[in-house]
Formats: C-alpha cells, sequence, structure tokens
C-alpha cells in the first residue's frame, strides 16, 4: 500500500533522534571560534558584481506587426512568451496528475478523473490560445523568452515533484496547487496589461481563461483540503476509480 503523507517511520533528518551525538557536537561548535568573524558583507559584494557583468537571461525575438502607442511592444511578447511556457508546463504536470491517479486512487472529495482532464484539456487550450495571439501578432510562439526563461527556472521544482515517483497523489496536488497560484497571478497581470495597452479584445479573450484558472485553483485547492482531512481523521474512504485491478489508496 502507498505510504500516506504522514506516515510514522525512523525520520534521521532532526537533531533529536540522537541527543548523545547532538550535545557532543554542540559542546564542540561552543569550543570553536567561528571561521570567519564578518557577515554577509562579503557575498554581497560577489553578488552585487555578478549582477553588474551579467548581459541579461535573454531576449525578445521582434515582432513584425505588434503596434503601439508610447509603449514597448517586447514587453508584451514577453509576457505572453510566458504564459505559452507555464501553460505548456501545466499540460506536463496534469499529464503527471493522471498517471498517479490511474495507479494510486483518489479519496472522497478527492480528484477524479473527469476533473483532472477536464483541466488538462483547459491548460493545452490556454497554450493554443496564447501561441495564436503570438503567432499574429508576429512573434514566434516557440521562442524562449526572458519571462518564460525566469518562469521557468522559478517553477522547476514543480514537474520533479509530480514526477517523483514516492510522491502520492496529496503530494502531486500540493504542486498543482503552487502552480494554479502563479497561473492565475499571471493572467491577472496579463490582463491588465493587455487593457492598458489598449488590446481590449485580447483581454476579453484572457478573462475567459483567467476564469477557467480560477475554476482549477478552487478544484485543487479544495481536493487537496479533503485529502489532508481525512488523513489526519485517521479515516481512508477509498473510491473505485482507480485503474484496472487496483486498489486505490488514501
Amino acid at each position: 500500500m502507498k505510504k500516506t503523507t504522514s506516515d510514522l517511520g525512523m525520520n534521521r533528518t532532526g537533531i533529536a533522534t540522537s541527543p548523545v551525538d547532538s550535545a557532543d557536537i554542540i559542546q564542540a561548535a561552543q569550543k570553536r571560534q567561528p571561521s570567519h568573524l564578518g557577515d554577509d558583507s562579503l557575498i554581497l559584494k560577489v553578488r552585487q558584481q555578478y549582477a553588474v557583468e551579467s548581459d541579461g537571461i535573454g531576449s525578445v525575438p521582434p515582432p513584425t506587426s505588434l503596434k503601439g502607442s508610447n509603449s514597448k511592444p517586447t514587453v508584451f511578447i514577453d509576457k505572453l512568451g510566458e504564459r505559452a511556457a507555464f501553460e505548456r508546463s501545466g499540460v506536463r504536470l496534469y499529464q503527471g496528475a493522471l498517471a498517479k491517479f490511474e495507479v494510486l486512487g483518489s479519496w472522497e472529495g478527492g480528484p477524479t478523473r473527469e476533473g483532472l482532464t477536464r483541466i488538462l484539456n483547459d491548460e493545452l487550450s490556454h497554450f493554443g490560445l496564447v501561441s495564436e495571439v503570438l503567432t499574429k501578432l508576429g512573434a514566434d510562439p516557440t521562442a524562449m523568452t526572458p519571462c518564460a526563461d525566469v518562469a521557468a527556472v522559478t517553477s522547476m521544482g514543480l514537474p520533479a515533484v509530480v514526477s517523483d515517483p514516492r510522491m502520492n497523489l496529496r503530494d502531486t496536488l500540493h504542486a498543482l496547487l503552487v502552480a494554479e497560484l502563479t497561473d492565475n497571478a499571471g493572467w491577472e497581470m496579463l490582463i491588465e496589461l493587455s487593457r492598458g495597452l489598449g488590446h481590449d479584445t485580447l483581454a476579453e479573450r484572457f478573462q475567459l481563461a483567467l476564469d477557467a484558472e480560477a475554476e482549477h485553483l478552487t478544484l485543487v485547492r479544495n481536493w487537496l483540503s479533503a485529502g489532508v482531512t481525512l488523513e489526519a481523521r485517521a479515516t481512508p474512504v477509498p473510491r473505485a476509480e482507480a485503474g484496472p485491478g487496483l486498489t486505490p489508496t488514501v
């Protein structure tokens, strides 16, 4: 049976697991002088120097048809590229969640195959929307823009959680919750930017995407909350919705 998130076990990461050895280590540390008597000013200078010498993380390919008065078109392209990259990653996250669902099943009030598939399809649709807009603006939807790069690096732990076989479905939902919170904020910013640049028609289309993302956030939060509550009460309620021949677990 798949272990739940909070099963008891021999966790050796804490100092309390070996009070005798930890006391010796603390005493030895107290007898020695620090290796450096300064503060963090030296590392701060190194970071500042690197920041001065860096040329940045990339550039935005010039669009061929985007026009706007008193605006810098590449900023809009950059944020569109960010959303395209994030939505593409969202598809992969939900593909991973579905794979774990098929093996582990769900719980009362937890995710369903239909619900996960619907969100996956929405993410794919949103990726298609942003790619379409980029193409119509004369931009390359396959380009990794600077903001897309930042978003990818910032969220690189999410696919690691989803793909880790040690992580159960609740752990995966935690990663999805982080992704959905970021996704909602990203769409809100893109809508505000669109309206500010006079792209009201695009803003209306993006608002429909945000409405769907808000629903995703509510679903994932509720699924995760139900799972955590059931585990805390130690009353697992299995569902009969796992793959063929597999027994769902909490």
